[in-house]
């Protein structure tokens, strides 16, 4: 990732674990939700910051569940020219809510998704979807590479993701 690299975070479980892991190149390079968890800001976020910096690459980091809020958003990226890639953290789950929910409540119910296609859904709009699965690992900085050549060319790029439950964040609070 460049030094001009803006991060868009939006999503439960899959953004608060990237927050670990992933470095802000500078101030105001990571933009999320904020605390109050609204899911679905990520599109608009991404096409704001693509607008106000057009020399950067932005990165859209979503959770399974929060890219069906804006996955739309894809066409507004291919018919203004305003080229993000996206990375979809897919676990089928929403996870943030079913951990506490199956402790509490005893049952996962509603939290449950499919491995959705997102990669194929943004091929409508004309931007270029890569799936990424665990028996793809040794191949995955050449997606990257390849996933960011294609947005600085002007094609926006969703990487979809398919990984596994995790209890990294178990006991961690979520407001």
């Amino acid at each position: 990732m460049d030094d001009n690299s803006i991060m868009v975070a939006d999503g439960g479980d899959f953004v608060a674990t990237a927050a670990y892991v992933t470095r802000p190149r500078g101030p105001l390079m990571w933009l999320d939700p904020g605390p109050f968890g609204t899911l679905g800001v990520g599109g608009g976020f991404a096409l704001g910051a693509k607008l106000v910096r057009p020399d950067a690459d932005i990165w859209l980091i979503w959770g399974d569940g929060s890219a069906g809020y804006s996955l739309m958003e894809f066409d507004s990226f291919q018919r203004h020219k305003t080229p993000v890639i996206a990375l979809v953290g897919n676990d089928a789950c929403w996870s943030q809510i079913h951990r506490d929910q199956v402790e509490i409540l005893g049952s996962g119910i509603s939290c449950m998704l499919e491995y959705s296609d997102y990669d194929k859904a943004v091929t409508a709009f004309g931007a270029r979807g890569i799936k990424l699965t665990r028996k793809d690992q040794v191949g995955l900085k050449d997606a990257f590479k390849d996933a960011i050549k294609s947005s600085r060319q002007g094609q926006s790029v969703l990487i979809n993701a398919l990984i596994g439950k995790t209890d990294f964040r178990k006991g961690s609070i979520s407001v």
